[in-house]
């Protein structure tokens, strides 16, 4: 997308989104594994990284970053899967949490996706 070309409304909105969701997934993540029902040393905190990586790409209406982190967040939907059946107590909230996020994110992206691919449908179109 040109620097230029100012986004859509609704892409604007959706980008907005999809920040808040994975600024919630990375806050859980965090406060999961270092405070609120951590599993060993803390180590596995380092499973944000990849999230984190993808907020500038956000912020810059990357594409790209968008298709890679809706694939990428069903590794988290998965570990939060497998750790909603396991765990029990605060481990489990956590994991159905994680869920939901997820499943938010995916939707915001792939929303995006598809208004952004239709645009441009329109663009070529009338160009």
């Amino acid at each position: 997308m040109a620097e230029a070309q100012i986004p859509e409304p609704a892409v604007r909105r959706a980008q907005r989104w999809a920040v808040a969701t994975l600024l919630a997934l990375i806050a859980l993540g965090l406060a999961w594994e270092l405070w609120l029902a951590p599993t060993g040393s803390g180590t596995l905190a380092v499973k944000v990284l990849p999230l984190v990586l993808c907020l500038p790409g956000l912020l810059r209406h990357r594409m790209f970053t968008y298709r890679w982190l809706s694939l990428l967040v069903w590794l988290y939907l998965l570990e939060g899967l497998v750790r909603a059946s396991t765990e029990v107590g605060v481990g489990a909230l956590l994991a159905a949490l994680e869920v939901v996020l997820g499943l938010a994110l995916f939707g915001v992206c792939s929303f995006y996706i598809r208004r952004r691919l239709r645009h441009a449908v329109v663009q070529e179109a009338t160009a």
